[in-house]
């Protein structure tokens, strides 16, 4: 990494075909060699261009440049640099379910210092949401000074923090203080994460390493799951500790983004970075080319005045809108007291027994759609998605509605697993109906709308905006989450639980239009290619 790479000198990767840049290739196609992206006052308007076939032919010359040139790279570095950022998120789905397990232990506590009363568990619940939004508000600051790297490595210390002090708490208020804590650090990685990925993989494997966020949180959810089942909860959080530490020592040895640098004129350590992660025998030399006249272009702050420009305003709106809609389609309170509702709807087995096959189910789903995210595209992902998520939360509803509100005069979920009328008869097959629809929500939202909307967040928002426009869709998504989460359990005390699994339902049938109307397909796209459509309009690049 210290040293100059010796094809830096001898060319021996000149032989490869490197990827041209979108605005060189529009003018070589043209027979000169201006950026076409930037209209002159003889061109005619974008709509009645008669060349609109030229350009959707250099969206296809683009498109076969860069697999020649993908087909050549040596990916094991970039891998292994991004296993070491997505640490972050298994603590951050680690983190995330905690209270799952641990609020029906302390509801059984009987020392007053640490039983949890209603209005506790409610903010036990919800204040994670509330930390990752003030991370989310950090990260717009760290992500542009320190870099994407530095700034998932500070998540370290209040995650460090957070664990510590729920594993050796005295009093309710240090579990409070804890989650606060582990959520800044999951507000840091949510915005820093998927940006770093973005920028250090290539259109190839972009996809399914941009599901890797996703799939690294639902396994910590997981392991926090299966843990539950027979560790106590104050060594659930010394476990917490683990991938912490993991990630701070593997990323000390990992290159920063090369964009990054490039932006902050550090020109020599960016092409090192670069020769790192793609290898010393490979045409990286175009591809850092194009990376630099990329960042030139929007090597500067963003203004408010550009904000009126479509190039800014759109790709951050439809990211914006996105997370909100994540958020609101309820997975934050579904996972964050899952054991609770399996309690009270009866399920035959035991709620922490059925939370770890949810996470399980999970697990499976991401993987599936690591896999097919870069064949099957990102939008039809969504629609699976949206659909999935639809008809599981307007079912889980309805048997709630003519099952449990109809047997019940209500719906409070500080029952506890040891209740003995929390389980319906062994011989009661209804029992199994909530699990199969809570299976079939987490597997809708984590085919499609918890790793696709992360991915997109990072592709398609513009590089001069992309660390303050991160940071604030993380804010803006973990308000939503802390607004809902807080607000689940007396919604359920007022109006019984079938009440937010219809409105679920609802939200997700907007994901669906929401879909159809605002997202772009960036499947197989460089993220220059990305920043011309909506730079120019032109679908070429998209198409």
């Amino acid at each position: 990494m210290g040293q100059t790479p010796p094809s830096l000198m001898a060319g021996d990767a000149e032989s490869l075909s490197p990827p041209l840049s979108a605005g060189s290739l529009e003018g070589a196609h043209r027979g000169d060699h201006r950026d076409l992206t930037t209209p002159t006052m003889d061109q005619k308007p974008l709509l009645s261009d008669p060349g609109k076939s030229n350009y959707q032919s250099v969206g296809k010359v683009l498109r076969e440049a860069e697999k020649k040139y993908i087909k050549t790279l040596d990916n094991r570095r970039m891998f292994l640099a991004a296993f070491s950022a997505v640490l972050g998120n298994f603590s951050f789905g680690y983190g995330l379910v905690y209270p799952s397990p641990v609020l029906p232990v302390l509801e059984e506590n009987t020392d007053p210092v640490l039983h949890i009363t209603d209005a506790e568990k409610s903010w036990f619940g919800s204040v994670f949401a509330l930390g990752c939004c003030v991370g989310g508000i950090s990260s717009m600051v760290l992500n542009d000074r320190l870099g994407r790297k530095l700034s998932i490595m500070f998540s370290a210390l209040p995650a460090a923090v957070g664990f510590l002090l729920m594993g050796s708490a005295q009093h309710v208020s240090m579990l409070l203080l804890g989650r606060i804590l582990t959520g800044l650090a999951g507000g840091l990685t949510s915005s820093s994460i998927p940006v770093y990925i973005s920028e250090i993989s290539h259109a190839g494997v972009r996809g399914a390493l941009g599901a890797c966020p996703q799939l690294m949180a639902v396994c910590g959810a997981l392991v926090l799951y299966s843990l539950g089942l027979f560790l106590p909860w104050r060594w659930l959080a010394v476990v917490g500790e683990v991938p912490v530490f993991l990630m701070l020592l593997l990323l000390c040895f990992m290159p920063d983004s090369p964009r990054f640098l490039i932006s902050k004129g550090k020109d020599e350590k960016a092409l090192q970075a670069l020769v790192w992660l793609r290898g010393p025998k490979t045409a990286y030399r175009g591809e850092y080319q194009r990376i630099k006249e990329s960042v030139l272009k929007a090597n500067s702050s963003l203004t408010c005045s550009e904000l009126s420009d479509p190039y800014y305003y759109k790709p951050i709106l439809i990211a914006v809108f996105m997370r909100c809609l994540q958020q609101l389609s309820g997975i934050n309170p579904i996972l964050t007291y899952l054991e609770p509702i399996f309690n009270r709807t009866k399920v035959i087995l035991r709620g922490g027994y059925d939370a770890a096959l949810v996470g399980l189910v999970r697990l499976i789903s991401v993987l599936v759609a690591a896999l097919v995210m870069d064949k099957a595209g990102r939008k039809v992902l969504l629609f699976v998605s949206s659909a999935l998520m639809l008809v599981s939360s307007l079912s889980m509803g309805l048997y709630v509605h003519f099952t449990v509100d109809m047997k019940n005069n209500s719906t409070n979920l500080t029952m506890t697993a040891s209740d003995p009328h929390v389980h319906a008869d062994p011989n009661n097959y209804l029992g199994i109906i909530p699990l199969v629809c809570i299976m079939l929500y987490i597997l809708g939202y984590a085919f499609g709308w918890g790793p696709v909307t992360w991915l997109l967040m990072s592709e398609i928002l513009p590089l001069k905006a992309r660390g303050t426009a991160s940071g604030l869709c993380v804010m803006v998504s973990w308000l939503t989450g802390f607004v809902l989460t807080e607000a689940f359990l007396p919604v359920v005390n007022a109006f019984k639980l079938e009440t937010p699994f219809f409105f679920f339902a609802i939200i997700c049938a907007g994901c669906i239009l929401f879909t159809y109307l605002c997202v772009p397909e960036t499947k197989g796209r460089t993220l220059e290619q990305i920043e011309s459509y909506f730079r120019t309009g032109r679908r070429s690049f998209i198409k």
